[in-house]
């Protein structure tokens, strides 16, 4: 008689996971990051520089200020080098040490720490709140909910603030919204992000890394024996099997398979059966089984930081080929982009030519031609220029006025005329080069190369 077949589901809702708190030294760790970085992302926007917020990217007036530093658009190169040596260093640092970025600097994990501190404070540790869910609901459940949902609100909604204050003035921001005086978009902003930090710290949590990070699926291919990770010392610690403390190990590893190590997870899985890529490299699990031996007065290190080639009895390289190439590049777009920070000019200048007249003639025998010079003030402090034209005997720049006065950040558009003697040079394009100088002085601060037009003789 065939036994009935079980069906099982193709798509079942991920069990929820109940980290175990731990304490240790990589929970004293990752405790600090929290706290540096959430320290980090609400006090920035409140820091004051010269008269304004140390660190906003104005987008109206398209200004982004990084205290001292003001960039503009036209600036883009710089934002999308740093995102270039971003990449490089997590490459570095992941063919290093693994997923440590993960595990203690994620925004993801940041964040979803502090939720579950709250969600403990409210619900109680990890047993009590895997009974709370499990208990049909009472108004003892409703208020230890209620209170946690409260404070995950009120954070979210903090969050969202802050991440707008980035965008929009803080504290002209925080007046606009307890006066219900904020525009559409910040409004908008601030609930989305909000809802994003409630969904995904709240909710999500492990599937956000599981599921929807790109990382945890390309991290393979910059990890090698040499690699950080979190292991299992297997020849150590099988076979394992429970015992009491003073019981005798005779024919049983070190692992006495209490699970502690699963519980502690915030991925939810078991280090034992090897690396995953769920795994986050948080340390979690090393915190808890090093509690484990240090109550059985065993050794510590059955689970540790270690690399494939160390745990097979070879000695580890930090030196090696992709570890050589990271560090290289990163170091020298690094210093690359230092050099380019500290040598860019102050002074934005643009020049262009009017096409509607190709030249005209004026009186005393000379040609004029006729441009517009766009010029940015990229400082926060008051600068004076004076323009002038070369490249050709006798060129001289007019239209100007001898001394042009720019404010902070100022943008100003200038009607220009540049006119040469008529036999100067050969009829047709030729080139000269109008400068931005300092007032009085030789020292060029700026020059754009632009073409001047002579009639044929």
């Amino acid at each position: 008689m065939t036994s009935p077949t079980t069906i099982e589901p193709m798509y079942a809702s991920a069990p929820k996971i109940y980290p175990r708190e731990v304490s240790g030294r990589f929970a004293r760790l990752r405790v600090a990051a929290v706290w540096l970085l959430l320290g980090l992302f609400y006090a920035v926007p409140w820091l004051r520089w010269e008269g304004r917020q140390a660190v906003l990217f104005d987008l109206p007036a398209r200004q982004f200020h990084i205290f001292g530093l003001t960039f503009w658009p036209q600036e883009f190169l710089f934002m999308a080098w740093l995102l270039v040596l971003a990449a490089l260093a997590l490459f570095f640092v992941t063919a290093v040490a693994g997923r440590l970025w993960c595990g203690y600097a994620c925004p993801q994990t940041v964040w979803t720490e502090a939720f579950i501190w709250m969600e403990r404070l409210a619900e109680g540790p990890r047993q009590r709140r895997i009974k709370l869910d499990r208990a049909p609901w009472n108004a003892e459940k409703v208020l230890r909910k209620s209170a946690k949902h409260l404070m995950w609100v009120l954070f979210a909604l903090f969050t969202g603030y802050t991440f707008v204050g980035y965008f929009t003035p803080v504290d002209v921001l925080a007046g606009r919204l307890l006066t219900f005086g904020a525009g559409p978009w910040e409004t908008f902003w601030v609930g989305f992000y909000a809802f994003a930090t409630w969904g995904n710290a709240g909710f999500l949590r492990e599937q956000v890394c599981l599921y929807m990070c790109p990382y945890a699926r390309f991290q393979s291919a910059m990890f090698d024996r040499d690699t950080l990770i979190i292991s299992y010392d297997l020849e150590r610690g099988e076979p394992r099997g429970k015992r009491a403390r003073a019981a005798s190990r005779t024919g049983l590893g070190d692992c006495v398979d209490c699970t502690l190590c699963v519980q502690a997870c915030p991925t939810g899985i078991d280090i034992r059966e090897g690396l995953q890529y769920e795994c986050i490299a948080c340390a979690a699990c090393i915190d808890a089984c090093d509690s484990v031996m240090d109550r059985m007065g065993y050794d510590r290190g059955l689970i540790r930081y270690a690399t494939q080639r160390s745990m097979d009895g070879g000695e580890s390289r930090v030196l090696r080929p992709r570890t050589v190439i990271y560090g290289v590049l990163l170091l020298l777009l690094a210093a690359a982009f230092v050099a380019a920070i500290a040598l860019r000019s102050p002074l934005e200048l643009e020049v262009l030519r009017d096409r509607n007249m190709l030249y005209q003639e004026i009186a005393g025998g000379r040609i004029e031609n006729s441009y517009t010079v766009r010029l940015v003030n990229k400082r926060q402090q008051p600068v004076e220029i004076e323009l002038r034209a070369t490249g050709l005997p006798g060129i001289e720049l007019s239209g100007a006025g001898p001394v042009i006065e720019l404010g902070p950040g100022e943008l100003r558009a200038l009607g220009v005329r540049i006119s040469a003697p008529a036999g100067a040079a050969p009829g047709g394009g030729h080139e000269v080069t109008v400068e931005a100088a300092v007032p009085g002085e030789s020292q060029v601060i700026l020059g754009r190369r632009t073409r001047f037009f002579l009639p044929a003789n």
